[in-house]
């Protein structure tokens, strides 16, 4: 497929092959700026229009490309348009170093238009996901929290304001789960600003917070509003726009009426203080924010599961011990250690056991340093992230207990204690599910930030045993060895789960056999 360029068309997807688009008779540019080949279009809106490409120049990878062509009259709104559209492409350069912000590809003009060349985020937005799924558990809009917090951290330390946070700018990646925050203002800006020189009203009604909606004054806080707006939107199932035209900001005030079921009062009183109409009143920053999540994460009694019940009348708490290790670079054991930990336990049936290790919470330094070897790209820049008290599967989940739970086993390595594999995110959230409604208790898959916390145990070498791994800690293909380790062996399959000794939260194979997915 190749898409027409021309913005006043009404239809421009063409077949593959066409000269001319067969509904505007424009010629169509089948490769922009010899680098992007338009094979999508995307959407359209005062700005101008957004395409789905692919880059040439990275093997076809695909991008966005956005096309200014502002719907408006006068050279001064034209003006302010062009100069909304760059500083989008500035904002981009300087933000798309963090891994949850889309990362900037390229800024020119051809044939008098304007274009931005953005990574492309493959996965749904959270109205999306809202509208397929309904309403969102408590622990999940607490997840999304704690992960967009330290993102607009990050964006207030670099003095931008994103002023239009809402569902639809929060993406959930396809492949990991990790939530991207999206469309810095351009759209939003322009339609809003290019209408008057008096003022800019930039936002979303109902969403936007006072301050913003009535001289256009944006702050961190005004940020944070938005993302408490749209926590309650997830939470109850309610639109702030609807509440907004009947009440105003009222509404805001009495938010907790709207809920479905009640909450947990920590999470309430966060919400309602990213609520306040008076932005006197409203957290100032992401960092107060957080600081408040972690203050509740220790004086939180009993922790919150991950994957396991969050919520149920008594926790049966057992204790085992176990030893840790820790090796130098050439992957030799230096030193060993007693450990012991708090576990749960659930009958699946079948004879079919499930062990749920307590992690207690803390604050962690998420992602690798730039100089650590093997490092990608995604894996920085390092940020702190707070994480609330939790309880995760003791070992990768065992053939026989998904067959406990599923009623199938599609794994290639077959064995019962074998870990299972061959299962899409979709079956692991459905594995979630299944396992909500056997037990009566609440599970779900871990966020990237707890898994990660998880698995480095309060460790910041590059694994939970130090600077290297060798086939003797870790089922893996030992051909590859890291860093200053030697080759070792390649099992070509999958092994017993536990068979390797675990982190110092007493966790086994979080490095190595299967890889995990995330919520």
């Amino acid at each position: 497929m190749i898409c027409c360029i021309n913005p006043n068309c009404e239809k421009p997807e063409n077949p593959d092959g066409q000269t001319y688009c067969i509904t505007c008779g424009v010629k169509l540019v089948p490769i922009l700026r010899n680098r992007f080949r338009m094979i999508g279009f995307l959407g359209k809106g005062g700005f101008g229009r957004t395409y789905l490409a692919e880059d040439i120049d990275k093997l076809n990878q695909r991008c966005v490309v956005k096309q200014l062509a502002p719907n408006v009259q006068g050279t001064w709104a034209i003006n302010k348009a062009v100069e909304l559209f760059k500083q989008e492409a500035i904002q981009l350069q300087q933000l798309g170093q963090h891994p949850q912000i889309p990362s900037l590809d390229a800024y020119f003009e051809q044939d008098n238009y304007l274009y931005l060349v953005q990574q492309f985020v493959d996965g749904d937005n959270l109205l999306k996901l809202f509208q397929n799924r309904g309403i969102w558990q408590e622990s999940q809009v607490k997840q999304l929290l704690l992960e967009l917090l330290p993102v607009l951290k990050f964006i207030h330390e670099q003095k931008i304001i994103h002023r239009d946070i809402k569902p639809e700018n929060i993406m959930r990646r396809r492949s990991d789960g990790l939530f991207m925050l999206i469309d810095f203002g351009v759209s939003k800006q322009l339609s809003g600003t290019v209408m008057s020189r008096l003022g800019t009203q930039i936002g979303s009604d109902g969403y936007t917070p006072l301050e913003q909606m009535q001289g256009g004054e944006a702050y961190p806080a005004s940020d944070l509003f938005s993302l408490g707006a749209t926590a309650f939107h997830l939470l109850t199932g309610v639109y702030p726009f609807s509440l907004w035209v009947e009440h105003g900001y009222s509404w805001t005030a009495n938010w907790q009426q709207h809920l479905k079921i009640p909450i947990d009062n920590g999470l309430a009183l966060i919400l309602s203080k990213l609520l306040a109409k008076d932005i006197q009143r409203r957290y100032q920053s992401a960092e107060e924010v957080l600081k408040d999540f972690q203050r509740q994460s220790i004086s939180t009694p009993t922790p919150t599961p991950t994957p396991a019940p969050i919520s149920t009348p008594t926790l049966t708490l057992q204790r085992f011990d176990f030893e840790v290790v820790t090796v130098n670079a050439r992957g030799n054991i230096t030193n060993r250690q007693r450990r012991q930990a708090q576990f749960i336990s659930e009958n699946l049936g079948s004879g079919a056991i499930l062990d749920l290790i307590s992690i207690p919470g803390g604050s962690f330094m998420m992602g690798s340093p730039s100089t650590e070897t093997g490092r990608s790209n995604d894996e920085g820049p390092q940020h702190n992230v707070n994480i609330s008290p939790f309880f995760m599967g003791k070992y990768e989940v065992t053939q026989k207990q998904y067959q406990a739970v599923m009623g199938n086993n599609p794994s290639n390595f077959k064995g019962a204690k074998h870990p299972v594999e061959q299962v899409t995110w979709d079956e692991a959230v459905e594995f979630c599910r299944k396992l909500t409604q056997k037990t009566g208790k609440s599970y779900r898959l871990p966020s990237e930030a707890e898994w990660e916390y998880a698995c480095r145990a309060r460790t910041t070498t590059p694994f939970y045993f130090g600077d290297t791994i060798t086939p003797d800690l870790v089922n893996y293909n030992g051909n590859y060895p890291y860093g200053s380790a030697p080759k070792g062996l390649y099992r070509e399959q999958t092994t017993d789960v536990g068979i390797f000794p675990p982190n110092a939260f007493g966790l086994y194979d979080m490095h190595g056999n299967v890889w995990e997915w995330c919520s």
